[in-house]
């Protein structure tokens, strides 16, 4: 067999198995080079080169950068005015999608996202209005950021890098504006403009008490004297009733213990804060001899003790919840609790963390909690320590939601940040530095500046995404060595043979943006490019404008959940169902195709 008919083959799996979505897609990319090394598609002592790709090193350095920003406190700075918006709904798109695409032009774009995302929901809770109007703008409008700059997004350091392979040199900082901003604004002036008209209304509250209504669920149980429960720790009380039914809280006298960091045993009289529904209270009756406990007075509540900040919390659960943390979070695409269980996560005894309740597609999940199999997009209400939680959801993979404090950070702290990037950004300008080694060096100087610490860089650095670009990365090279790319381009020609050159450009960014819709958009590029080389080599043209329609096209993944992570995570929140995406990415999609061509050909002539 050819090799390429073996690349074709392998292709079609991987490409098979990222849209099946069963297994998470750095392992598919693995998977995928050690089948083309095994086939012998891809030199055993060349298998590993990807990982010290230089887009590789690039995207690592932007990731630490992003964060970086983050905790100097200039996002929150930018939030904090976003928030000052009026409740015209148009207004409020404009501010945060304007916002969001700002920012994703200088930082990863799902970091981008994740900081903006708070803001959104409070602005929809404050006004009672439906996150969702809010929320897919917000999402279509960072991956539209990450198409200005050369760090805006992989594809775009991808095809920088690609470029640079063939003999010349990469895009610089700024060579993808003049496209990516046309493109940019003509895809804002849609998402604003018409979202309101094509975007779904999912829930009828704002605030996500509508998915959960946690006051219906938490309740007081009291231990009777004679009761069976007397001198069990929670773990006997748990394994007595065979369901990992969350206490959230024991009190004792006047003391108040939080569940999970309770370790002594039950006595006469204690009050368990439990979340339990109609068939967990009956199990709890029946097994563990509980009983429902009176209503708690004002001295239980402690009501001269409790913070005027944490008072919207105890009207959300009806009880005190001092030492308690509840947050919403959304599972992220690349978290470890995809297709796991509470029981295979070990969440509590792990992670310190309890799962009260699950919510999908806007709605909360009514089947017991230990059954439940994780996806994506899920949003969970967990309930933890207030020290550890955040640590914990970091480890998780998962992105909180809740309202946060916008903390401004120092103001020294925010300069030394913002003059870091802008030095990195001129050696890259200047060409001094190429960019891997310009970025690499400013995030090592955030760390020595103290911008941000050593454990919160190698958080930051994203290992999926750096498994997939590395292991990707020779399986792209063996599609270009062993003729396959070569092929596919031949393809093409034919079948354009008696059509302008604009045309072939034209099929070869719809065939980009809609691979960029079902497969990680950096494997999207990384595919593509040899395809766009070729292509230009067929037609005796620069490469330059059919590598930049594959940037451009690679990140514009507007029909689908599945195909940015941007997208994903506003699902849950938003309650939005798979086929509400195209509603708006359809028309978002066609106006950035019509602005993209003439702007491409335009700047980067045949």
């Amino acid at each position: 067999m050819a090799d390429s008919t073996q690349v074709f083959f392998l292709l079609g799996a991987t490409l098979a198995a990222f849209v099946w979505g069963r297994f998470r897609y750095d392992l598919v990319a693995l998977a995928a080079l050690l089948a083309s090394v095994l086939l012998g598609l891809v030199p055993a002592e060349e298998a590993f080169l990807g990982f010290g790709h230089p887009a590789v090193i690039t995207v690592a350095a932007v990731l630490v950068l992003s964060r970086g920003f983050e905790r100097s406190g200039l996002v929150d700075l930018i939030a904090e005015q976003a928030l000052r918006v009026g409740d015209r709904l148009i207004l409020q798109t404009l501010v945060l999608s304007g916002t969001v695409l700002v920012l994703s032009g200088v930082m990863n774009n799902v970091g981008a996202l994740a900081l903006m995302l708070p803001v959104a929901l409070r602005l929809a809770r404050e006004h009672d209005s439906p996150p969702s109007l809010l929320l897919m703008p917000l999402a279509f409008g960072s991956l539209l950021g990450g198409l200005t700059t050369l760090i805006g997004t992989p594809p775009n350091i991808i095809i920088s890098a690609y470029r640079q392979s063939l003999g010349g040199e990469g895009f610089g900082m700024f060579a993808f504006f003049p496209v990516g901003a046309s493109v940019a604004l003509a895809g804002l002036a849609v998402i604003v403009l018409a979202g309101r008209f094509l975007v779904p209304q999912r829930a009828g509250k704002a605030s996500l008490d509508a998915m959960f209504d946690t006051a219906h669920y938490l309740v007081e149980l009291r231990v009777p004297e004679e009761g069976k429960a007397v001198g069990w720790s929670l773990r006997d009380l748990l394994e007595a009733v065979e369901e990992p039914i969350p206490v959230l809280a024991v009190v004792r006298d006047e003391a108040r213990y939080p569940g999970h960091a309770f370790l002594g045993t039950l006595r006469a009289d204690d009050i368990l804060l439990v979340e339990a529904g109609p068939d967990e209270m009956t199990l709890l009756e029946d097994k563990a001899g509980l009983t429902v406990g009176p209503e708690p007075t004002d001295e239980d509540k402690g009501a001269d003790s409790e913070p005027a900040a944490e008072e919207d919390q105890d009207k959300r659960s009806g009880v005190d919840t001092e030492g308690l943390q509840l947050v919403e979070a959304v599972v992220r695409n690349d978290s470890m609790m995809l297709h796991r269980t509470v029981g295979q996560l070990r969440l509590l005894n792990q992670f310190g963390l309890h799962l009260v309740a699950v919510a999908r597609d806007g709605g909360r999940l009514n089947q017991r909690l230990r059954n439940i199999s994780f996806r994506a997009g899920d949003v969970l209400l967990l309930q933890g320590g207030e020290g550890d939680i955040g640590e914990s959801l970091a480890t998780l993979g998962c992105l909180p939601l809740a309202s946060r404090n916008l903390a401004l950070g120092q103001p020294r702290r925010l300069l030394v940040s913002v003059a870091i990037f802008a030095a990195a950004i001129l050696a890259m300008v200047l060409d001094w530095l190429p960019a891997a080694v310009a970025l690499s060096a400013a995030a090592l100087v955030s760390l020595l500046a103290g911008v941000l610490t050593l454990r919160e860089a190698y958080q930051a650095i994203d290992g999926p995404v750096i498994v997939l670009l590395g292991a990707m990365i020779p399986v792209g090279q063996a599609l270009e060595t062993s003729g396959g790319a070569d092929q596919i381009a031949e393809g093409l020609l034919t079948l354009g043979s008696d059509w302008p050159v604009v045309v072939t450009l034209l099929a070869l960014f719809a065939i980009g943006m809609l691979l960029s819709n079902v497969v990680n958009n950096a494997a999207a590029a990384l595919l593509m490019a040899p395809i766009a080389a070729s292509l230009a080599r067929g037609f005796d043209a620069s490469p330059d404008p059919f590598l930049m329609a594959v940037a451009i096209s690679a990140s514009c993944a507007f029909l689908t959940p599945i195909g940015h992570q941007s997208n994903t995570l506003v699902m849950g929140p938003g309650g939005y169902r798979f086929g509400d995406y195209w509603k708006l990415g359809l028309p978002l999609s066609l106006a950035v195709m019509a602005v993209a061509i003439p702007m491409i050909l335009l700047v980067w002539p045949l």
